[in-house]
Parts: structure tokens; C-alpha cells; sequence
């Protein structure tokens, strides 16, 4: 049974940070708007993006769960503060409104990489030790 939560769990956050991509790399109107107020873009929006599709490859790997569920934290970390403190948890764009949809997905995704950061925390003196 832990092993369908995990994988529930995992599917989650990829999902969400895969269905994001598509806007983020296809330079979508929102999120030109939502990097511009940040005053990132066009480099956060993409580079963020790239960090995103990288998390989720590797929170599917079972190797590299750990490593890609630390990365989603920080990316979404990121999203929640901007939020918080420039965006607004709405986002309101040329009469378009997202009801606080994207806030939402980013504090899903958060909880999502905090329990896999938590279920695999034996593993994190291993990343400390990480050589080349």
C-alpha cells in the first residue's frame, strides 16, 4: 500500500510540473506576464522551466527521487514566495482571472515533494557525500 501512495504521491507533482511546461516553452501570454512582473523574463520563465522538467525525470527515477523531490521543493518554495509577495495568490491578467489555480498547484506540489523528501530522508547524508 505505501508503494501506490508513493507513486500517487510522485505522479502528482510530475504532473503538475510537466502541465506547466507547455506554457512556460511555448512563451504563453500568462506566463510572460507572470515572469515580467517578476522581472525574470524571459531567463526565470525558462530556467525555471528547465529546472521543472528535470525534477520530475528524476522524481520518477527511484535513484534520484530524492534529488528531484529536493528540486521541486525549491522551485515551488520559489512560486509560493512569489506569490506571497508579489503576485497575489490570484492571478488577475488582461481581464483573465486563474482563481488562485497556479498558487494551488504550486502548495500541491510542495506537500508532494515534502513527503517524498521525508520518505526518503535515509538518503540525504548520501547526497552530502556525492562525489565526482
Amino acid at each position: 500500500m505505501k508503494n501506490i501512495f508513493t507513486w500517487v504521491i510522485k505522479l502528482t507533482a510530475v504532473v503538475i510540473l510537466v502541465q506547466t511546461l507547455f506554457f512556460k516553452f511555448t512563451a504563453a501570454p500568462e506566463s510572460i506576464f507572470i515572469f515580467s512582473s517578476l522581472g525574470i523574463e524571459p531567463y526565470g520563465r525558462i530556467g525555471s522551466g528547465v529546472g521543472e522538467l528535470i525534477a520530475s525525470i528524476f522524481i520518477l527515477i527511484p535513484r534520484t527521487t530524492l534529488l528531484g523531490a529536493l528540486m521541486g521543493l525549491g522551485t515551488m518554495l520559489g512560486a509560493i514566495a512569489s506569490h506571497l509577495l508579489v503576485l497575489g495568490v490570484v492571478i488577475q491578467y488582461d481581464g483573465f482571472s486563474d482563481g488562485g489555480l497556479l498558487f494551488s498547484m504550486a502548495v500541491i506540489t510542495f506537500a508532494c515533494c515534502a513527503i517524498l523528501v521525508y520518505q526518503n530522508k535515509a538518503g540525504i547524508p548520501d547526497l552530502l557525500r556525492f562525489k565526482l
